[in-house]
């Protein structure tokens, strides 16, 4: 590591609570696919500042609508009518089935509206007292308290108990266990299409459509969250539409603002009506700079075709690492994603090989001990995922 580098991390060390493990490198710059440290040295970002900038770093198209927009309207709250705000919610209902929008600012608050909308629609609207979310093992739904609880992964939740009631978890992909689990106080199933932080795993079609076909049959939202699949990242606008699956409710952020802190909670008509003025809120939620950001970001996907692009190219890319796997033999377990949402499982921990393609100028994810996680940009292009194959290739002989 260069003094820079020291420098800054014993500043960090000094100011800020210690709750991340920081790779070892500090970004200075970034545009497309690479990212710079300190002493200039470039890397291909494949992690895209987990699963992102599906554009790209620094996109110049939203940088110039962010920047037009910082001298025009930056926040002025959710009590006026903003022009911006109605056109993304209007963009984003054009993606898909959904009636209404609420934004919020990360993944966790969209998770935990979700929660809340569950719950008061089954008060209000159906006029039941049921409360509880079901959600699965292996799954993330981030760290607040109750999306902290939602989450199937024991080791997140050590010292911040007690943690709040009305939540299950059951056993992925198991919809016996699922269906012993409803019961009248059950308001709704919440589950990712493939879990990223459980290790990039896909469900097969017949058990989503068999938690749907559950759900429809028991009278309780099907809610899914799209936080990390979304936003042309598996090949279509949301990982939902590659099983022909209708949500009741699903929620997005990462890649929303490409960049920019966003979230949002998008429901049918019906179970909208779940909310009403001052039953939820936020201060900042959809503001006009993050919702022009996050129009032009939904204008380039749908122009520039990336959910097909990140289709076409995850395929390319798991032929590749096949290829890897089949050259080395026994290092490799299994290749698994959908587009460009890849986990690369190995048959041993993985920490030195994802630190050794760090040093080859490669930034990924190692996510579970053995998986490599890769969420590359969309933009990425088939050199740079060429390149990486033959680095691993080099790193697992």
């Amino acid at each position: 590591m260069s003094e820079a580098f020291d420098a800054l991390k014993a500043r960090e060390q000094a100011s800020v609570m210690s709750t991340y493990g920081r790779y070892p490198l500090a970004v200075a710059s970034a545009g497309g696919c690479r990212m710079r440290d300190l002493d200039g040295r470039e890397y291909v970002d494949l992690l895209a500042g987990i699963a992102v900038c599906n554009l790209g770093h620094c996109h110049p198209e939203v940088a110039d609508v962010v920047a037009q927009k910082a001298r025009e309207l930056v926040h002025v709250s959710n009590v006026f009518y903003q022009r911006e705000q109605v056109e993304l919610a209007e963009a984003l209902k054009a993606t898909c089935h959904m009636g209404k929008v609420f934004f919020c600012n990360s993944g966790a608050e969209a998770n935990e509206g979700a929660i809340k909308l569950a719950r008061r629609y089954m008060r209000t609207v159906k006029n039941r007292d049921a409360y509880e979310i079901i959600t699965l093992t292996k799954s993330f739904h981030g760290r607040t308290l109750a999306t902290l609880t939602a989450t199937g992964q024991d080791k997140i939740k050590f010292g911040f108990d007690p943690l709040p009631e009305g939540f299950t978890t059951v056993e992925a992909g198991d919809i016996d266990a699922l269906g012993a689990a409803v019961s009248d106080k059950t308001a709704a199933v919440l589950l990712e299409c493939i879990q990223g932080e459980g290790g990039v795993k896909p469900f097969p079609r017949e058990y989503l459509e068999a938690v749907q076909a559950l759900c429809r049959q028991r009278d309780i939202l099907f809610m899914i969250d799209e936080v990390q699949t979304g936003m042309c990242r598996t090949g279509r606008f949301w990982a939902f539409q590659n099983y022909g699956l209708t949500p009741d409710v699903f929620t997005c952020s990462k890649a929303l603002a490409n960049g920019l802190p966003m979230g949002a909670v998008l429901a049918t008509d019906e179970v909208a009506a779940g909310f009403v003025p001052g039953s939820h809120a936020t201060t900042f939620g959809g503001g006009a700079l993050v919702s022009a950001a996050a129009s032009k970001t939904i204008e380039i996907m749908n122009r520039d075709k990336l959910a097909e692009r990140a289709q076409r190219l995850g395929d390319f890319a798991k032929a590749l690492f096949a290829e890897v796997a089949e050259r080395r033999p026994g290092k490799i377990a299994e290749i698994r994603g959908l587009g460009l949402m890849l986990g690369i499982e190995l048959t041993f921990p993985g920490a030195d090989v994802w630190k050794a393609l760090m040093d080859k100028g490669f930034v990924c994810n190692l996510t579970q001990d053995t998986v490599l996680r890769l969420l590359p940009p969309l933009v990425v292009e088939q050199d740079d995922l060429k390149a990486f194959a033959e680095a691993l290739e080099a790193i697992l002989a």
